[in-house]
C-alpha cells in the first residue's frame, strides 16, 4: 500500500469509527423503537389535535392524521397488539425460511455444499461472486436478506478469507441491490401493477408498464453493482476489518465447522441424494404449474402480476432447502429417524429467540406508524417540496431518487413506498411528457441503496445477530458503519446508470422508452 493510500485508509477509518461510536450509542433495539413507538404517539397526536389531513392525488378525499392518544387511537392499541405481533410482515418470512435453512445447516448439507463448490476456487474471486448473486438475490423476495449473507460467510470461511467480509458483504449486495436483479422477479410485476393503477386515470397514460418494462436498465444496474459491491467487499470492506482486528472465528463456537475441502465418502452420496431430490421437487412444482388449469395461476390463467405462484416464493424457498436436507441428512446419517427433522428444526429456531421478542415491538412500531397515515403525510410532503422549488426535467428526476432514498430510510417496503410516491409523482412526470416506467426505473435507484444502513430495516437485527458471534459487543452503529461504504457508491453508480439511459434516450426494457411518445 503507497501512503498515499494509507493516508486515505486511515482518513476513511477515523470517519467510519465515529459513525460507530455515535451509533453504538443508542439503545439497544428493542429499547430504541420502543422510545420512536412514543415519538410517534406523541407528534401524531399533536397534528391529529390540529385536524391536519394528507390529499393523496387519485384519492377521492383526504386522508386525516389520527392520534395515538385519541379514544380511536387507544382502541387500536389496546385490540391490535396481538395482531401487529403475529402479523408483522418479515415474521412469517423469516421464521419460515429459517425453520428449513436451519434444517440444511445443521445437517450438515450447507457446509459440505460450500466445501464441494468453493473449496477449490480462487479467493480472489469470490467477493465478485457474491457481489453478483447479491444483487440478483431479490428473486428470492426478503428471504434472500437472511439466505444470501450467512452463505456468503461459510464461503469465505472456506477459501480462507473473513467469514464477516462475505457476511457484510452479501448483505450490502442484497440489501442495497434488491430493486434491481438480472432475472424478473415478483417485484417487476408489483411495481408494474402498481404504476398502471396509477396511471390509467391519466389523459394520457403512456405505455403500458409490464414486469419487463425495466429489464434492460435492471441488467445493466444488476451487472455494475454486482462488480461494485465486489470491488468494495476485496478492497475496502475485507482490509478494515483485519486492521481492526475483528475475529474470525465465532466467539460461541458454533461455528467452528470443520471446512476441510475433501468431503468423507457419506457426504459425498449425501450431496448426491440433495442433488437428486431437488431436481425431483423442482420437477413436480413445474409440473404443477404447467398443469391445465393450474392451481398457482390467476384467474385468466397466467402468472403475471399476481398469481398464487407468486404468493408463493417462500413455499418454494422453504421446499428448495428443507427436501434436498432430509435426503442429505438420511444418507450421510446425520438424520436417524424421523424426530430428528423436528429436532433440528428447533435448534434452529433457538437462534430466533432474540428477533421473536424485538418483532414484539417492531411490529406495535410499524403498526402505528402506517395507522397514523404519518407515512403518507411524509411522502406528500417531500413530494410538494420539489414542486415548491421548481425542478423539472433531469434534476427534478434527480431530486425525486433523493427524495426516495430519504423516505427509504423509514417506509422500508418497496411496494408500500412506491404506492404512496406513484400516486405523487406519476402523475406529476407524466404532465412533463415523461413514461410512468421511467418514472418507476428512477424509483428503483433511490428505493434500495438506503435501506442497508437505516435502524428501521428488521433485517438488520438479524445480520447484527450473525455478526455478534463474532464480535459480541457489536451495535447497530457497528453494523451501520459498515454499510456506509457501501451507500454512496451504489447511489452514484446506479444514478449513472440512469442519467446515461436518459441522456442517450435508451430503451429502459422491451417497448418502454423515456419520453411519451404524441
Amino acid at each position: 500500500m503507497s501512503e498515499t493510500e494509507a493516508v486515505r485508509s486511515r482518513r476513511l477509518d477515523r470517519v467510519l469509527n465515529l459513525i460507530e461510536r455515535i451509533g453504538n450509542k443508542l439503545p439497544e433495539p428493542f429499547i430504541l423503537f420502543g422510545i420512536l413507538f412514543l415519538v410517534v404517539a406523541v407528534v401524531s397526536t399533536a397534528i391529529a389535535a390540529f385536524g391536519v389531513t394528507v390529499t393523496i392525488p387519485g384519492a377521492e378525499k383526504a386522508t386525516p392524521i389520527r392520534g395515538a392518544f385519541t379514544g380511536e387511537g387507544l382502541e387500536f392499541l389496546f385490540t391490535k397488539m396481538a395482531e401487529n405481533f403475529i402479523g408483522f410482515p418479515p415474521l412469517e418470512t423469516v421464521v419460515t425460511i429459517m425453520l428449513a435453512v436451519g434444517l440444511a445447516e445443521r445437517t450438515g448439507m450447507l457446509t459440505a455444499l460450500i466445501r464441494s463448490s468453493f473449496g477449490s476456487a480462487r479467493g480472489s474471486v469470490l467477493p465478485y461472486a457474491v457481489g453478483m448473486v447479491g444483487v440478483s438475490a431479490s428473486v428470492m423476495a426478503d428471504s434472500a436478506m437472511i439466505i444470501i449473507p450467512p452463505l456468503a460467510a461459510l464461503v469465505f470461511k472456506a477459501a480462507g478469507r473473513h467469514p464477516v467480509a462475505g457476511l457484510l458483504g452479501g448483505f450490502a449486495a442484497t440489501g442495497a441491490g434488491y430493486s434491481t436483479s438480472i432475472l424478473v422477479t415478483s417485484l417487476d410485476a408489483l411495481f408494474s401493477g402498481i404504476s398502471n393503477k396509477v396511471a390509467e386515470t391519466l389523459p394520457n397514460p403512456g405505455t403500458l408498464v409490464t414486469p419487463v418494462s425495466n429489464y434492460y436498465f435492471n441488467i445493466v444496474s444488476a451487472v455494475l453493482l454486482g462488480l461494485l459491491a465486489g470491488f468494495l467487499i476485496d478492497r475496502l470492506i475485507e482490509p478494515r476489518l483485519i486492521r481492526n482486528g475483528v475475529p474470525r472465528e465465532a466467539a460461541d463456537g458454533e461455528q467452528d465447522t470443520d471446512l476441510r475441502v475433501a468431503l468423507e465418502p457419506a457426504e459425498r452420496r449425501g450431496l448426491v441424494w440433495a442433488g437428486v431430490s431437488f431436481l425431483v421437487a423442482t420437477a413436480l412444482v413445474l409440473l404443477l404449474v404447467l398443469w391445465p388449469n393450474s392451481p398457482l395461476a390467476n384467474s385468466e390463467g397466467g402468472f403475471l402480476p399476481d398469481s398464487p405462484l407468486m404468493d408463493s416464493v417462500t413455499t418454494l424457498i422453504f421446499l428448495g432447502f428443507a427436501v434436498p436436507a432430509i435426503a442429505y441428512g438420511a444418507k450421510a446419517g446425520t438424520i436417524t429417524k424421523a424426530a430428528d427433522v423436528p429436532r433440528l428444526m428447533a435448534l434452529a429456531l433457538r437462534e430466533l429467540t432474540g428477533f421473536l421478542v424485538l418483532a414484539f415491538m417492531l411490529g406495535q412500531f410499524i403498526a402505528l406508524f402506517n395507522w397514523t397515515n404519518l407515512g403518507s403525510l411524509v411522502a406528500v410532503s417531500g413530494a410538494d417540496l420539489l414542486q415548491a422549488i421548481h425542478l423539472d426535467g433531469y434534476p427534478a428526476f434527480l431530486g425525486f431518487m433523493l427524495l426516495a432514498s430519504v423516505l427509504n430510510l423509514f417506509i422500508i417496503s418497496g411496494s408500500s413506498l412506491w404506492t404512496l410516491m406513484a400516486a405523487v409523482f406519476v402523475p406529476m412526470f407524466a404532465l412533463l411528457g415523461f413514461e410512468p416506467g421511467f418514472a418507476q426505473a428512477a424509483f428503483r435507484v433511490g428505493d434500495s441503496a438506503t435501506q442497508i444502513m437505516t435502524p428501521l430495516n428488521p433485517y438488520m437485527i438479524i445480520i447484527l445477530g450473525y455478526l455478534r458471534r463474532y464480535e459480541p459487543s457489536a451495535g447497530i452503529g457497528t453494523l451501520v458503519a459498515r454499510m456506509v461504504p457501501f451507500v454512496v457508491p451504489f447511489w452514484l453508480l446506479w444514478a449513472l446508470v440512469m442519467t446515461v439511459f436518459y441522456f442517450a434516450d435508451l430503451p429502459l426494457g422491451p417497448g418502454m422508452g423515456i419520453h411519451i411518445r404524441p
